[in-house]
């Protein structure tokens, strides 16, 4: 056998449909899912036993104006803290957990190269945490819809979108999101090829997501805050509006994926070189 035949061995290891199918099968990926469809509906029941709304201007009390407005309370509501850990768990899990059931070094002798098993893993984890996002909004439009019919998008400060234009800047605003919490799944996943503990890479994305928007609160840091990813992670509301102002959008795009690049070559140098013995 040639020096290069371990080598194409390694490249067609793991393929990508079989990493998809036994993420499809871990129970989480389900509760995930449960979670997907039965949210909307225990916010729709939420807004039913509350009665009638006092007549107020913000998202909440505009979230059952149309099925839009529901929709856009659902991703306020939803990308402060779920949406943060439904991707460090789909990220921070999927190499951790294989460390944790002592198959991390089967499947690297199988034989997976290391770039490739992190890169097929990271590909996974993104598209089902995307999915899971995406498939969050689209059960809140169709709930939302059944609920209290389609109509235009109205903002707190009165503004109306058509119910048409409002589709699209919600789509913007969700892939806005999408992108913004990619430092979130970099960071869980970096920690996940540093530890056996999933819980441990998991916590520690969220709880640094927590760390960075306690200190984004703090006025006193000034201009030091623009450099926190948290900062700009509401940015994506200024898409509700008739004339978008890009400047925050941009700031907060760029500031994820620089911290996205920094976390995804720490976890590439440091799982080549860590002695994988689980």
């Amino acid at each position: 056998m040639s020096a290069a035949a371990p080598d194409r061995a390694a490249g067609r290891a793991l393929p990508l449909r079989v990493e998809v199918a036994r993420q499809l099968s871990r129970r989480r990926t389900r509760w995930v899912g449960v979670l997907v469809v039965a949210l909307p509906l225990l916010l729709v029941g939420a807004f039913a036993l509350g009665g009638e709304d006092d007549g107020g201007t913000s998202f909440v009390d505009l979230a059952t104006s149309s099925a839009v407005n529901f929709a856009v309370f659902a991703l306020l509501a939803a990308s402060g803290f779920l949406f943060v850990v439904l991707v460090a768990l789909f990220a921070g899990d999927t190499v951790a957990a294989e460390a944790s059931w002592s198959s991390l070094r089967y499947l690297l002798a199988a034989p997976v190269g290391r770039r490739r098993l992190l890169a097929v893993k990271a590909v996974v984890a993104a598209v089902s945490s995307t999915l899971g996002i995406v498939a969050f909004i689209a059960v809140c439009l169709l709930v939302g819809a059944v609920a209290y019919g389609w109509g235009p998008l109205t903002s707190p400060l009165g503004d109306a979108l058509g119910a048409g234009q409002a589709l699209g800047r919600l789509g913007m605003a969700t892939a806005y999101v999408v992108v913004q919490l990619t430092w979130v799944g970099a960071l869980a996943f970096w920690l996940g090829t540093r530890t056996d503990a999933p819980l441990g890479a998991v916590g520690g994305a969220v709880l640094a997501n927590i760390l960075s928007a306690i200190l984004a609160s703090i006025t006193a840091l000034g201009d030091l805050r623009a450099w926190l990813p948290t900062y700009d992670a509401g940015a994506w509301t200024a898409l509700l509006q008739p004339a978008v102002v890009w400047d925050d959008l941009v700031r907060g795009l760029a500031t994820s994926l620089v911290l996205t690049v920094v976390f995804g070559v720490l976890a590439v140098i440091g799982f080549e070189r860590k002695d994988v013995t689980s």
